[in-house]
């Protein structure tokens, strides 16, 4: 891992685990699963938003007002606009997309989920998510979120990874792995 990316992880890491903490404790856990979800969706959404975490140029006020006008037109829970302020305060704002996932992630595993990266070759109507969040259910043990992407290249079936552990039933792999037998014979 590189040096950035692990000092951004590190810190994203403690804010989330303060936020966590402190929601549990206030039984709030439900408010920051919303906020997180809200910002997630804004991130996504906005470019301006990612640009203001993101640049240099604006300065901590600059950041701070804007975070805080954010937070206020998004009804974010004051646990939460408040570390968002004390971020914007402290220049820590690039790691948002990354505390929004160690706080999926905490909250997750506090309520008993895993959350499954599943890449298919065309898009799983509902009932074929439910089916697999069924089966990767009763292989893992616990509640399944499936997190989808589609990517065509595959050709068919489905590459899964819950945590370390990946399953790869797509034709292109196993075309791939022909391929290599066939190399490995010739």
């Amino acid at each position: 891992m590189s040096e950035p990316v692990s000092i951004s992880t590190g810190i994203a890491q403690r804010y989330a685990t303060a936020i966590f903490d402190l929601a549990k404790e206030g039984k709030k856990l439900k408010a920051v699963e919303a906020d997180v979800a809200a910002i997630d969706a804004a991130l996504a959404d906005s470019g301006d938003l990612v640009n203001l975490i993101n640049s240099p140029v604006y300065t901590r006020d600059e950041q701070g007002a804007a975070i805080a006008a954010i937070a206020k037109k998004m009804k974010l829970s004051p646990m939460v606009a408040n570390a968002l302020g004390l971020m914007a305060q402290k220049r820590r704002l690039f790691v948002l997309p990354q505390l929004m996932a160690a706080l999926r992630g905490l909250i997750a595993e506090d309520k008993g989920e895993v959350t499954a990266e599943v890449t298919a070759a065309k898009a799983m109507t509902k009932a074929q998510q439910d089916k697999l969040a069924k089966a990767l259910k009763a292989t893992i043990g616990k509640d399944v979120n499936i997190n989808m992407a589609v990517d065509e290249n595959l050709i068919g079936g489905l590459v899964v990874k819950v945590g370390s552990r990946m399953i790869d039933t797509s034709v292109r792999s196993k075309l791939d792995a022909l391929q290599n037998s066939m190399k490995e014979v010739g």
